[in-house]
């Protein structure tokens, strides 16, 4: 009789240790999940992304700088809108450095500029009077949303306001869509155009 006992107490011995070794591995499991989950952000892609936009720099002058180089080489001006806080601007900026079509027409064509606007952040009076300006002097592209491209002439005349929602293709952009846009506002293409 104290056999069996004793085999009873082993074997709820054996199930209380199964049942705890289970319970373990389950919180091991979702601390693993919870621990993956909650990294995502920092080692996700967009955390990866390059900060291409200078927030310390004066649009205006960053604008005017590129004219100048665009008309001297006989380009026209790319001005990006965005910023660094903008997902779907780095994105953009990523997707274009690793085509090399893309960025092959836009080094042809284009003098291409990152021109840092923060809806949120003024930074004082000053920068927001500057982000005022540097909007004006471009059309208000900011009724589109962010990113947005605008493309200037030699004497920095607005020839053409893009709205990126038109490239985009899933969590990205479609690379016929931004070739066609870019291929579309090219001096050349510009010039031949009729009048």
């Amino acid at each position: 009789m104290k056999r069996a006992q004793n085999k009873h107490v082993c074997s709820a011995e054996r199930d209380t240790f199964s049942t705890k070794r289970k319970k373990g591995i389950l919180v091991a499991a979702i601390t693993a999940i919870l621990m993956f989950v909650a990294a995502v952000p920092v080692t996700g892609q967009e955390a990866q992304r390059k900060k291409v936009y200078n927030e310390d720099i004066n649009p205006l002058e960053q604008i005017d700088s590129a004219i100048v180089k665009a008309r001297n080489e006989g380009k026209f001006v790319v001005c990006q809108v965005g910023g660094n806080w903008c997902p779907w601007c780095l994105r953009f900026a990523d997707f274009i450095t690793n085509d090399t079509t893309i960025s092959n027409v836009i080094g042809e064509s284009f003098v291409y500029i990152h021109v840092n606007y923060n809806p949120r952040k003024s930074g004082g009076a000053e920068k927001e009077a500057l982000a005022k300006a540097m909007l004006q002097r471009l059309n208000n592209p900011a009724r589109f949303g962010f990113p947005v491209f605008v493309v200037l002439d030699g004497e920095g005349k607005v020839v053409h306001i893009q709205d990126s929602s038109f490239l985009e293709e899933g969590q990205g952009y479609n690379q016929e869509k931004v070739l066609r846009f870019f291929n579309s506002w090219t001096p050349k293409a510009v010039r031949q155009s009729p009048k």
